[in-house]
């Protein structure tokens, strides 16, 4: 069997390798990705890729079909995946997201790949604030990132057939350590700035809702999607990937850190202007498909995990919302340095 998976260099990547290459240890993995984040390696002892059978570097809105030749399944991560840079590009955003990666699928399709599995995201459902949303939920995009996420999703569902599996995973919110950390995240953002100003500061009010997830549990569901069969879930499926325990509003997530670090402060705005990306969801279907597969991290384990893997890398950069383990802060300095265009194509200098 041949896996690609395209976007591989980013947070998710290395650890969805790891757990391919251990069930599946005779299938050939192969990444896709324009390497944008690639030198960005935090906390390990060997480079995730070496775990793969074989690297492309690409964008992958110029992807070559003949990469596709043999593949069984595409998993498809590669997006710009940040609300601020997606709200500073959405054209370019829409472009890779959605028509990118749905001119892959097309071409995965003609060439015989049976699997598409799509990296999707609760964020599509927006605001809903009065009930956990289901997959069946009118869905309320409030940004460039999710807006692309539910055309694609859209457009996804009309390839799809009984040869054609495609599987899309709403995921919750990623959080917890990674080979490639990112600091944008909240809980993550949260856990570098109690370990290095002994503060957490929110800047809402605090009340929003977010369900989340930790990376190496989107790695397993990911793994599921590839192992499922038509018969759970059908040749075609959208399915919240999460788990109802871990649907918290913001406040609680600093409060759970400050109990595991006692010491330090939150503070949070609470005269600030309501964050209008509020949901709760449910993932009663994920569980109901997937008993198997799911989440095996709770929140004190993820904070815990992010903590030990923080101090692991000596890691005490306080101003670390201007560092490169911010996502927009990399595209800013490649930007800058003329390594890239504003349509995010690199160029050579």
């Amino acid at each position: 069997m041949k896996i690609l998976i395209t976007g591989n260099l980013g947070y998710v990547g290395p650890g969805l390798v790891k757990e391919l290459r251990k069930y599946h240890p005779k299938a050939t993995l192969i990444g896709y990705d324009i390497g944008f984040f690639a030198k960005h390696i935090t906390n390990v002892t060997i480079c995730p890729e070496s775990f793969l059978d074989l690297q492309y570097y690409g964008d992958v809105r110029n992807f070559d079909a003949n990469i596709l030749n043999g593949v069984d399944t595409v998993i498809s991560l590669a997006a710009i995946s940040n609300d601020p840079i997606g709200n500073r590009f959405e054209e370019v955003t829409m472009d890779i997201n959605y028509k990118a990666n749905l001119e892959i699928a097309r071409l995965a399709k003609e060439r015989g790949v049976r699997k598409f599995v799509f990296a999707s995201s609760c964020s599509v459902y927006g605001a809903a604030e009065d009930a956990p949303r289901t997959e069946e939920s009118t869905l309320n995009p409030l940004t460039a990132y999710a807006k692309s996420k539910v055309q694609s999703e859209e457009a996804l569902s009309l390839l799809a057939n009984d040869n054609f599996q495609v599987t899309c995973l709403r995921f919750a919110t990623a959080c917890g350590m990674s080979e490639r950390l990112r600091l944008d995240l909240v809980l993550n953002d949260f856990a570098a700035g109690a370990l290095t100003a002994s503060e957490i500061t929110i800047l809402s009010d605090g009340t929003p809702w977010r369900p989340l997830i930790n990376v190496l549990d989107m790695a397993r569901a990911i793994r599921w999607a590839y192992e499922r069969s038509n018969d759970h879930g059908g040749s075609f499926v959208v399915v919240n990937t999460g788990s109802n325990e871990w649907n918290y509003q913001v406040k609680d997530l600093a409060l759970e850190i400050q109990k595991v670090l006692p010491e330090i402060k939150v503070s949070i705005n609470q005269n600030a202007e309501p964050d209008k990306r509020s949901y709760r969801v449910n993932f009663d279907r994920f569980k109901t498909l997937a008993p198997d597969h799911q989440p095996q991290y709770d929140l004190n384990s993820s904070i815990h995990g992010l903590i030990t893997g923080l101090k692991a890398i000596n890691f005490k950069d306080a101003n670390f919302r201007k560092s490169e383990l911010i996502r927009l802060n990399v595209i800013n300095k490649l930007l800058t340095k003329g390594e890239m265009n504003n349509q995010l194509v690199l160029a050579a200098v």
